[in-house]
């Protein structure tokens, strides 16, 4: 099923989302649902809170020719999309890359974020399972966008960027 993605002003995407105790199947189909409006809209990653809710999950598909390079694409590989976490943690980051990042609750936007270049998650799978990933490139953008989402947008390094450009407008966000 396909859900309604919140956009940027609603106070859902200002809260901070609430770890998932135990993925239950109610959950597992949420995140198919969220897959499924990602696809629709799409986009590449979709966080709890974009759909109106407030548990810790995410999800992120991220096709492999997103990646600038066979190196990072080979790198990328072993990760399987749909990626769907709960709980997704950021343990370690490593270098930088600069690049343009959209958001799907601000349709029709983007703004050059700068982001580690490589990134390790601890996340717990669609079946109760712990699970660790390590992504570079796209993939790293993805998962540090998404997981920004969960400690509310004003934190999304994207929100900093409207903010001065809102100020600057002689606005307010």
């Amino acid at each position: 099923m396909v859900l309604d993605i919140v956009k940027y002003g609603a106070a859902v995407l200002r809260e901070t989302a609430r770890p998932v105790p135990s993925v239950t199947p109610a959950l597992v189909q949420l995140a198919e649902d969220m897959v499924d409006t990602m696809h629709k809209a799409r986009g590449v990653g979709l966080a709890a809170p974009q759909v109106g809710r407030l548990e810790a999950m995410c999800v992120i598909d991220v096709p492999a020719d997103c990646e600038e390079d066979d190196e990072t694409r080979a790198f990328n590989a072993a990760v399987a999309m749909p990626l769907v976490m709960f709980n997704p943690v950021i343990v370690a980051t490593e270098g930088s890359q600069d690049g343009k990042e959209g958001c799907l609750s601000l349709p029709n936007m983007s703004a050059p974020v700068v982001r580690a270049a490589q990134v390790t998650c601890q996340y717990t799978d669609a079946h109760g399972m712990p699970q660790i990933v390590t992504a570079r490139g796209f993939l790293a953008r993805a998962l540090l966008h998404e997981t920004d989402h969960l400690s509310g947008m004003d934190k999304l390094a994207m929100a900093k960027k409207l903010q001065k450009l809102a100020k600057k407008n002689g606005g307010n966000l």
